[in-house]
């Protein structure tokens, strides 16, 4: 069994090798490599990463800032493992909830697990009401036509066996990729769970991307694949 953490990044000078460390640091029973796409970044992260001197860290860097999901995709490629685990390269999310993500996947009862920062008893930071209001809503949306009762779809965390991604072509190059990814997910005769995570969010004076333009190409999205493309994979 071996484990790929695909982490997309981009001007993530201030987090980057604090959670590079805290990956390396977490214990699996298994082998695992860690995939770093680094999307163009100008604020140092790139030469940051270009004098990373490691033999488990594969990083492969985009010549134009294309977005999370093409970054994504990109990791995808290049993953050898039998289990991804999707990452983010702020501090927001704990690589040392691995374990109880990984576990449906490895006890055989699930091919797919989101975490979420909305069930469970773990610790989060209070922040912005309308931004968690947006949050829940893009998933009531989303389980409208998947048909799923998620909590959470727009989590970073997203596990799942890599055989998921031979049965699925993922197109969408930024944020889009959350709803993308669930939609596609759905239509397959895979079984999906849930686990409730920790979540430790930070502001847009701390390096937040995500914002109103992305909830509304979500929302695009979202009737894309759960409307007008109902039933495709591709």
């Amino acid at each position: 069994m071996k484990i790929s953490i695909v982490m997309p990044c981009y001007n993530e000078i201030k987090t980057v090798g604090e959670i590079i460390e805290r990956i390396q640091q977490v214990h699996l029973e298994y082998d695992k490599e860690l995939i770093i796409i680094d999307d163009c970044s100008t604020d140092g992260t790139r030469e940051f990463l270009q004098n990373l001197k490691d033999d488990g860290i594969a990083i492969i860097f985009h010549e134009k800032n294309r977005g999370k999901g093409a970054a994504l995709r990109t990791g995808f490629a290049h993953a050898s493992g039998d289990i991804i685990i999707i990452q983010d390269a702020d501090l927001e999310y704990d690589p040392n909830e691995y374990p109880k993500l990984l576990n449906p996947i490895i006890s055989g009862d699930a091919d797919v697990v989101f975490g979420s920062r909305f069930m469970g008893s773990e610790s989060h930071r209070v922040l912005y009401f309308w931004h968690s209001l947006g949050n829940k809503f893009l998933t009531f949306l989303s389980n409208v036509f998947t048909n799923l009762n998620l909590t959470d779809m727009e989590v970073c965390y997203k596990v799942f066996k890599k055989s998921i991604l031979d049965r699925i072509e993922l197109k969408e190059d930024r944020f889009g990729f959350e709803p993308e990814f669930t939609s596609k997910v759905a239509r397959l005769d895979c079984v999906v769970y849930e686990v409730g995570i920790s979540y430790h969010g930070r502001t847009y004076a701390e390096g937040k991307k995500i914002n109103w333009k992305d909830g509304f190409r979500a929302i695009y999205v979202i009737l894309k694949y759960g409307l007008f493309q109902r039933g495709s994979i591709s």
